[in-house]
């Protein structure tokens, strides 16, 4: 399908205020994990209002808009729920007020991601003014929720209660203009270890739970796993909480620390969790093990007509909805994740602009 793309830049331009709009409107609802109820209604009245040839709310709370008739699915998703804002006072701006310049939108989600929910839908509207939907598919553009929080329920929820799978997924998360073919999976573990207490003053009475977790946390620091991907890198592990002790004179009887594990494509969580378990002494758990790694070849057609864009494929250090699709998927979107989760988070009106143009292309 040859594609003229005056016409799509016209297009993209035409829609700048509309697409400013949409995504101010997102800004002003909170939308933290478990409260996008808001903004899931103001997503799905401009996908209404765009004439998308079905909009659905599913069981989750995930907001979905159809464009196309076809059997075949393409879809674009956009995780819509936002980390909090943080401390108010490192706001120069208020963060819920979508602040806007000529060229940039300022505020919570602004970047991560609700840009990318508005590249998103206005590139289903333009394909389908312009007659650009391939034949024998349709467009889903899916507004999903709790990502920041449970890591990719939306699409655990799509495949095993809707049945619906896509040939291909786009996950609009921001991407600094390159295209991520792969992700880091993640798995929390939970090292738990008793002693016994007693008075502070004769030490050599109890046995210091603190003093027992001491080498295994050593030995997280230090310890590297053999395979390392030249896509991702190396796994990943940081002791990122500790909990013990009551008061300052009394030795403490339990220890708690959690460490975050980052894994590459070459390990499993569970075979890391296996080989975890040989090197430390104390009682671990992982909470979870659904969250592995995401990879797609760079021989794929999709990211190839990407890399003849000009885009370059990386892996990504952050985990996405992707790491619970069983079908090919790639990450890029509009901004820059160097300003996702920060005070003054922003985009820019040019980057959603190029998103559209890029969606429609590949």
């Amino acid at each position: 399908m040859a594609l003229d793309f005056q016409k799509i830049n016209e297009a993209a331009e035409n829609y700048r205020a509309d697409m400013a709009a949409f995504l101010r409107a997102m800004i002003s609802h909170p939308s933290e994990s478990c409260e996008e109820k808001e903004v899931v209604a103001c997503i799905k009245a401009e996908m209404e209002k765009l004439n998308f040839d079905k909009v659905e709310v599913d069981g989750l709370g995930n907001v979905i808009g159809w464009m196309g008739d076809g059997e075949k699915i393409i879809a674009i998703d956009s995780h819509i729920d936002t980390v909090g804002i943080g401390n108010i006072d490192n706001w120069e701006q208020d963060p819920y007020k979508g602040y806007e310049t000529d060229e940039i939108i300022y505020g919570r989600g602004g970047s991560d991601q609700e840009g990318g929910m508005a590249s998103a839908v206005y590139g289903a509207k333009i394909m389908k003014d312009l007659d650009l939907i391939p034949e024998g598919y349709k467009i889903m553009i899916v507004g999903s929720v709790q990502e920041e929080d449970c890591d990719g329920m939306c699409w655990q929820y799509i495949y095993n209660k809707d049945k619906i799978v896509p040939e291909f997924v786009i996950s609009t998360e921001p991407t600094d203009g390159g295209i991520y073919r792969g992700h880091r999976g993640r798995m929390e573990i939970r090292v738990d270890v008793k002693g016994v207490s007693c008075h502070g003053s004769a030490p050599e009475r109890g046995d210091n739970a603190i003093y027992k977790v001491l080498d295994d946390i050593a030995w997280f620091r230090d310890y590297r796993f053999e395979k390392e991907s030249p896509l991702l890198g190396p796994v990943k592990m940081s002791v990122t909480v500790i909990n013990a002790g009551t008061q300052h004179n009394v030795i403490p009887d339990k220890c708690t620390f959690i460490v975050d594990v980052r894994s590459n494509e070459l390990y499993s969580n569970e075979e890391l969790f296996a080989e975890i378990k040989k090197h430390i002494s104390c009682e671990a758990q992982a909470r979870s093990f659904r969250l592995n790694s995401s990879r797609i070849d760079e021989k794929h057609p999709f990211v190839q007509k990407a890399m003849k864009l000009g885009r370059v494929p990386f892996g990504s250090p952050t985990l996405s909805d992707q790491a619970l699709m069983s079908f090919p998927s790639v990450k890029i979107g509009p901004g820059r994740s160097s300003r996702s989760h920060t005070a003054e988070e922003y985009i820019m009106l040019k980057e959603i602009e190029e998103a559209v143009g890029i969606y429609l292309e590949l």
